[in-house]
């Protein structure tokens, strides 16, 4: 069966999109650009082949399709800035065999400017084909939001940005096969800035939210219960809560724009997010102290290790820098997490608790980083000799709070 679509990045972001367009019922081909995280279960994978998905053997496949997507990650580069050459891998390969007419679209976290100033250059320069007059060219932030179950790609409006009117319109007529609603931005670096501020919104949002929950620990406040209050305010508020760190694949944006001013909110926010996890090994030591106990020797047990709860993915999670730190205190450190079966620190693995109510209760010290569907809170609240929850899961009074 020809495949009528080609996502380029089997990521984070571009496997949802291979799952959304294969359940619509579009043949659907998929092409690597590396070694990317996201993963399928057998279970994914056998209902997305029988449904018309097929991994490319040959990059002259990507030729013959009439819509190509790329979704090659863009990590944080030695620079801090977000690194492209996965991108620029996936457009040099696809133009080597891009036909007349084909519809591509960058989906990947990227710079304002980047569809018209770095791939357009690389797909015109390959193919010999001019953007705009032999195929369209658009952008469209990827608004993936992995275990959310309210907000799935079907349901969740899509930005598109073309180069011309008539680019926008043709890659509105393929999202408009995957999701409810469309919304056409004026041109592609309008539909970049889209992505942009939806990250950096979460990026600046959650920092203040971490900086009142070190406030509100000073004061002898209640964050939780503040937040509790406010999020009763039917305008101008939107809940955030704090945690021990911030993880995920979407890189806040210290973005230099052309006239040398930078996103100085984003690089402050980003300056507290980092602090969190040396904060909350602070409030673990503090906690030890508070009951008699040193956290050099402690026992630690860490509850939860991936960057989202009911999620594998352990992308940029803030457990690591907190095992360590735990660690170069002196404290003897183990984990549980059920959707992590080992866990390499240090480029050593740490030890695996395997009843999890039985090892809180022979802990010093329990620190819950994510709150899995699976922890019964309740009985741990019980059962842990000392319980510091990070993320305000736990009933009221039941345990120590970031």
């Amino acid at each position: 069966m020809p495949a009528d679509l080609a996502v380029i990045g089997l990521g984070p972001f571009g496997l949802p999109l291979a799952q959304t367009a294969v359940a619509a019922g579009i043949p659907t081909l998929g092409y690597r650009t590396g070694p990317e995280p996201g993963s399928l279960s057998p279970a994914e994978l056998r209902r997305m082949l029988a449904a018309g998905f097929r991994h490319a053997t040959s990059p002259a496949e990507l030729g013959r399709v009439r819509t190509a997507v790329i979704c090659a990650p863009t990590p944080r580069g030695a620079d801090g800035g977000l690194d492209l050459a996965q991108v620029e891998t996936a457009a040099r390969t696809l133009a080597g065999h891009m036909r007349p007419h084909t519809t591509v679209v960058l989906e990947s976290a990227v710079p304002p400017g980047t569809t018209e100033d770095f791939l357009r250059p690389l797909l015109e320069e390959g193919s010999g084909l001019r953007a705009g007059r032999d195929f369209h060219l658009a952008y469209s932030p990827s608004r993936v939001d992995p275990g959310n179950r309210d907000f799935v790609p079907a349901t969740t409006p899509r930005v598109i940005g073309g180069l011309t009117p008539a680019c926008t319109e043709s890659a509105a007529a393929f999202y408009s096969r995957l999701t409810d609603k469309v919304v056409r931005a004026r041109g592609p670096r309008e539909a970049e800035t889209v992505q942009l501020l939806e990250t950096n919104y979460r990026h600046v949002n959650i920092a203040l939210v971490n900086e009142m929950a070190v406030l509100c620990q000073e004061l002898g406040v209640d964050l939780w219960d503040v937040i509790r209050c406010a999020e009763t305010k039917p305008f101008g508020y939107q809940a955030f809560r704090p945690g021990p760190g911030v993880g995920g694949h979407s890189v806040p944006q210290e973005l230099p724009v052309p006239t040398g001013r930078t996103l100085r909110m984003v690089e402050l926010a980003q300056q507290v997010n980092s602090q969190m996890p040396r904060y909350a090994v602070q409030r673990a030591a503090t906690l030890l102290n508070e009951h008699g106990k040193s956290a050099r020797g402690a026992r630690v047990l860490l509850l939860g290790v991936t960057y989202k709860p009911d999620l594998a993915d352990q992308q940029s999670t803030p457990a690591e820098e907190i095992a360590v730190r735990l660690m170069s205190l002196g404290a003897s450190v183990s984990y549980h997490d059920p959707h992590v079966p080992s866990w390499n620190v240090l480029d050593r693995p740490l030890p695996r608790v395997d009843s999890l109510y039985e090892a809180a209760a022979d802990a010093d010290l329990t620190i819950l980083l994510q709150q899995h569907r699976t922890y019964d809170l309740q009985a741990l609240s019980v059962k842990a000799q000392l319980l510091l929850d990070t993320r305000g899961a736990t009933p009221t009074g039941a345990a120590h709070r970031l």
